[in-house]
């Protein structure tokens, strides 16, 4: 890899790596458990600290944490997770519309209750979702309610008009719960009724979830509206850092983050956002923009998938997989490429398997500059040690401008 001159950045996301301490582990936590050599090494040679990714008030999610990975302060520019997922798919939103995440779920009706059995259809493929969703778009799309496919069971709904005091919830954070009362409330808005009664009738008995069901798989028999919001006003990464730069990730929600911020979106062919992700094109990818960019952000969202199913195996694998796949090739070629380079492994936020969802806790951060004359922290990368560093950036525009080496 030549370097085409110029320092560069380069910030690698590990989405919800961050854990509590597990009995079956002797006390550690998944990340200090795993076998993480490349992101301890860049922990002990270099910065170690905490950022608190979710300000107060906030729900902790993967919208708002990463928005402050990004140098963003969500209090002056947030609007809700689904229209940075519309921005992704080149979904323009008109004054007055509304999008929404909408989930390919599958519920469990039994009389009148209702129950989340897995919010993401067993991990449905994009494949299979977008027949499905194409063909909810025909059967319960209208002039106000227009669906369009995404990845994997993540796609969306855009609402023209004002929806009425609705509350939703995510629906990762209610796997095996009961949710009739949130059901309920989509039910009690007439045209949003009419449009869930259509979308079970048309997802019942189709060919995609028969098939489903044939090879044991959860079907993708309801959808759940979540996330809302209208679009948000932010300036871009150049305009107020002034560095140019690009993002690479599996999933719309970062990608539409990437848009607003005005990096340049890489795709990158078998990105899933699960383990079975395309790491080596992830990694092959930003080393590729870094000949051209100032800036790369690589988001692998494995281990918020790992940590929403409640698996100690999967995350566990994820994140060695985060590190070995992707932190241990792009810094082994940067040092061996004589890259002037600050690099930072983080992640957004806790999803401990406790609970299967997110937490607001500060999250670990390892910075690394390959100009520094410095001891290093002299710990390994994980939660523990980050605390005992002592160091704790208040937001995410001091975490970026610490990677940017401003502060």
């Amino acid at each position: 890899m030549q370097n085409s001159g110029g320092r560069k950045y380069i910030i690698l996301v590990g989405d919800g790596m961050g854990d509590l301490p597990i009995a079956e582990l002797g006390g550690k936590t998944p990340l200090a458990f795993a076998q993480t050599p490349a992101m301890d090494r860049i922990a002990r040679d270099g910065e170690l600290c905490l950022v608190r990714t979710v300000p107060e008030g906030f729900l902790p999610g993967s919208d708002v944490a990463n928005l402050s990975l990004l140098g963003y302060l969500p209090h002056e520019c947030y609007s809700g997770r689904a229209p940075l997922e519309a921005a992704s798919l080149g979904v323009a939103l008109a004054p007055g519309q509304i999008a929404f995440r909408c989930n390919l779920v599958t519920l469990r009706f039994a009389e009148d209750r209702v129950f989340m059995e897995d919010y993401s259809s067993g991990h449905i493929s994009s494949q299979e979702a977008r027949v499905l969703v194409e063909g909810l778009e025909e059967a319960a799309g209208t002039d106000r309610l227009r669906f369009y496919p995404g990845v994997s069971y993540r796609h969306l709904l855009v609402h023209s008009g004002e929806v009425g005091p609705l509350v939703t919830v995510p629906p990762h954070d209610y796997t095996g719960r009961e949710v009739t009362e949130f059901w309920q409330r989509y039910t009690s808005i007439p045209h949003l009724r009419e449009a869930l009664a259509k979308a079970v009738a048309f997802l019942a008995d189709h060919p995609v979830n028969q098939d489903r069901q044939a090879r044991q798989r959860n079907p993708a028999n309801a959808i759940w509206l979540w996330g809302e919001g209208k679009a948000p006003s932010m300036p871009t990464i150049m305009a107020q850092f002034g560095v140019g730069g690009a993002l690479i990730s599996a999933v719309d929600l970062l990608k539409g983050l990437g848009v607003y911020a005005g990096l340049e979106i890489i795709e990158v062919e078998g990105a899933t956002g699960y383990l079975d992700t395309n790491y080596a094109g992830k990694a092959t990818a930003a080393l590729e923009a870094l000949k051209t960019k100032d800036l790369v952000f690589v988001h692998v969202e494995a281990p918020d998938e790992a940590g929403h199913q409640g698996s100690l195996k999967d995350k566990l694998q994820a994140i060695e997989d985060f590190d070995g796949k992707i932190v241990k090739p792009i810094f082994e070629a940067l040092l061996a490429g004589g890259y002037d380079f600050r690099l930072a492994v983080a992640m957004d936020h806790f999803t401990p398997l406790a609970t299967r969802t997110h937490s607001a806790d500060p999250v670990p951060v390892a910075i690394f500059d390959s100009r520094a004359v410095q001891t290093g922290s002299g710990l390994p990368y994980d939660e523990a040690n980050a605390v005992m560093a002592g160091d704790l950036l208040p937001d995410g525009r001091q975490f970026f401008k610490r990677v940017l080496g401003r502060a």
